[in-house]
């Protein structure tokens, strides 16, 4: 074969600011800035918008691999200048002059070399997105898409469900279900709480009974108050209540799912990393469903073992957003039942690309339906008309 004995000449690392995989790098008026319960909302200063802690501050990472032919691959995810900085000056030896087929030895090095800084957070997500373009490489040089190498569809069509404030109206763009960001949390007390439960009942009956809804609480809430909104949504027949607490909290995750009996399901791992970090989840904390983020928990070499201790458990993987990269995931997997549609429109009233302007022919869901693409790697091309800033070796942050 052609490919056999192919190398990595080339790894390259870009910044792109405004859009892009960093989605909350938006103006003021996007519904996904706006107020939403966080960590910080404790902080009066730090509560009316998700902007004023930084929450835009990372910005876009772009990673593309080129193998010893031309031929590249890319990958994309969020960490901006310390993730750039991060491929370029320490993780790159574990990847050029490397076999393209080697995905697997060069993940696990780049894990193990920076076990003592990293494990979680930027430099995951770093390891991602170098991971992320190696699929894409190798999926290209086979020529096959990457879901073909993944071990192929077990269905021929994506339905999806969508994130944003306004799930009657993705009832109406054909959605299965609507996840509302909560607005209020534990510092807003018990009229916080109401009128939450008000915004509930008044979902619940303008998309009727047979519409998915869900709650997304971003980490932001305390046990005490995850009980008194996870039993309100029970009661109006929500699917599931996601991220009450702060990720490393497994106790609290614990404590909620044995509250919850078989009334709404308790989900979370969005912010959650490697498959040791999703163990807990699984093993310790017994979630219904499971949301790894292919761009934040470690690629798609992580994301498999993820699934497939995920799967051994009984439990549901539903990743979070990151588009045609979970996608390709997704069509894959029997316990993957929907997939989540990230509504980038500022009022939450379109379907517009994640991405945008990243990706030329980025997919997106029609009528809430879609068919992952037979093209080779992820199937889709880097826009490099879109101001792209280069990080390079040596450069100081």
């Amino acid at each position: 074969m052609a490919l056999m004995g192919r190398k990595i000449a080339a790894i390259r690392a870009y910044v792109v600011e405004g859009g892009g995989a960093d989605y909350h790098d938006q103006s003021e008026d996007h519904w996904i800035v706006k107020q939403i319960a966080t960590p910080m909302s404790i902080y009066p200063e730090y509560k009316a918008t998700r902007t004023s802690f930084g929450i835009n501050a990372l910005k876009t990472l772009v990673v593309e691999v080129e193998a010893d032919n031309g031929v590249t691959g890319f990958g994309i995810t969020t960490g901006g200048y310390p993730a750039a900085w991060l491929v370029m000056n320490h993780l790159d030896r574990f990847v050029v002059g490397k076999d393209a087929n080697e995905i697997e030895a060069a993940w696990d090095q780049m894990y193990r070399a920076s076990l003592y800084y990293g494990r979680k957070g930027v430099v995951m997500n770093a390891i991602s997105a170098i991971d992320l373009a190696l699929w894409d490489l190798l999926g290209k040089l086979r020529q096959e898409p990457v879901y073909a190498m993944l071990g192929g569809k077990v269905r021929e069509e994506l339905t999806f469900y969508a994130t944003g404030p306004r799930p009657d109206l993705a009832k109406d763009m054909g959605f299965v279900g609507g996840k509302i960001p909560l607005v209020y949390g534990p510092d807003d007390g018990m009229e916080g709480l109401r009128k939450s439960i008000e915004l509930a009942a008044d979902m619940r009956e303008k998309c009727g009974d047979d519409f998915l809804l869900m709650w997304d609480c971003w980490m932001a809430l305390d046990l005490y108050y995850a009980k008194r909104l996870m039993q309100a949504s029970a009661d109006l027949k929500f699917n599931w209540i996601e991220e009450c607490f702060n990720p490393d909290d497994y106790w609290s995750y614990r404590d909620l799912k044995k509250a919850a009996g078989n009334q709404i399901m308790v989900t979370g791992g969005e912010h959650e990393a490697s498959k040791l970090g999703f163990r807990m989840l699984i093993e310790d904390c017994d979630l219904d469903v499971i949301q790894p983020d292919v761009g934040w928990c470690g690629g798609m070499t992580e994301l498999i073992k993820i699934g497939n201790m995920a799967e051994a458990h009984g439990k549901l993987v539903i990743p979070h957003g990151s588009g045609t990269y979970s996608y390709h995931y997704v069509t894959t997997k029997t316990n993957s039942p929907i997939t989540e549609c990230l509504m980038m429109a500022p009022q939450a009233d379109k379907v517009v690309p994640q991405y945008y302007p990243l990706l030329k022919d980025e997919p997106m869901p029609v009528n809430g339906k879609l068919k992952v693409s037979d093209k080779p790697g992820f199937g889709v091309e880097l826009n490099k008309d879109k101001t792209l800033i280069e990080v390079k070796k040596g450069t100081r942050l």
